[in-house]
């Protein structure tokens, strides 16, 4: 899904267009309580969710990546699994690149697939909301950033269901630069005390390709921008100017000039994200090199025994 999230989303607390949608999403959440959970498992193959509440830009695919590169180490047959939207072409691209990735416009039929090829394990990247399976393990991500926003469900604010759901969860997964831990642990612990914390960091990969020396200008259009900028300027990168698109942005010829023109007149060098550099596809040149990086996850012998077991 295209989207530029409205700025009033994130604000810390609710503004007055969040508090006039506000009975849209109540109605939405009344709605969504009445869906049917899924009674069986499938005893074929293994499956393991990674979603989110609040909507994109989350590391749902960072963690979907990790994962498989776990199960693989263990000798364990494992493929993603991920529905099919013509905009996600970016993700679908990455997820390829890692491993085996099935996908359907509906993730029972990518699943079906994945079970006929003999896989022992599927890695969902996203569907947590989906009523049509059920999970044997699942993790719930959050951007240490942007947290729950204004802490509403859409369309008031960005998160897919309440909160609250959280007491129905077992793992939690939050992930970016380590920002605001301390605060969303304590707030997460309240709603479900019982509930497994992991925190993953988002580290690059190739910075040797790059000279910190020089200026650069950042764009993407991925759910948590500000994040990757951060991670950029933590490893010493000077950031002249950063251009934030809708999350799975499709670059036109026209933004591609813009943006090398702005280079140009600010003497910079352009960096952007892995993801939207694989949706540039034509429109790709020399000029634009993007960071590669992996998600850390700091008790990452626990998150292995969680998903071994």
């Amino acid at each position: 899904m295209k989207l530029k999230k409205p700025k009033f989303w994130d604000y810390k607390k609710p503004n007055f267009f969040a508090y006039i949608l506000k009975p849209v999403s109540f109605i939405i959440e009344i709605i969504n309580s009445f869906k049917k959970k899924p009674l069986f498992k499938n005893k074929e193959i293994k499956t393991i969710c990674v979603g989110n509440i609040y909507i994109g830009g989350t590391g749902k695919t960072s963690l979907s990546i990790l994962i498989n590169e776990i199960l693989i180490k263990k000798g364990i047959k494992s493929c993603f699994i991920k529905k099919f939207y013509s905009d996600q072409i970016d993700e679908q691209r990455l997820l390829e690149n890692k491993g085996k990735l099935f996908s359907s416009y509906k993730r029972k039929e990518a699943l079906d697939q994945a079970i006929k090829e003999g896989y022992e394990v599927a890695i969902f990247d996203d569907g947590l909301q989906d009523d049509s399976i059920l999970f044997d393990l699942s993790f719930v991500c959050f951007n240490n950033l942007n947290w729950i926003g204004n802490g509403l469900s859409i369309p008031a604010g960005p998160l897919r269901e309440n909160l609250n759901k959280l007491k129905e969860y077992q793992h939690v997964v939050l992930n970016g630069n380590v920002e605001n831990i301390e605060y969303i642990e304590k707030k997460i612990l309240n709603i479900n005390p019982k509930i497994n914390i992991h925190i993953g960091e988002y580290i690059p990969l190739n910075l040797n390709e790059f000279n910190k020396q020089d200026n650069y200008l950042v764009f993407s259009g991925i759910g948590n921008h500000q994040t990757f900028v951060s991670m950029i300027k933590k490893y010493g990168f000077k950031i002249i100017e950063d251009i934030e698109y809708p999350d799975h942005y499709n670059y036109t010829t026209e933004d591609i000039e813009n943006i090398l023109v702005r280079s140009k007149n600010l003497q910079s060098k352009i960096i952007t994200t892995e993801k939207d550099y694989l949706r540039l596809g034509q429109k790709k040149t020399f000029k634009i090199k993007f960071i590669q990086s992996y998600l850390k996850i700091s008790d990452e012998a626990k998150l292995i025994n969680t998903i071994t077991q």
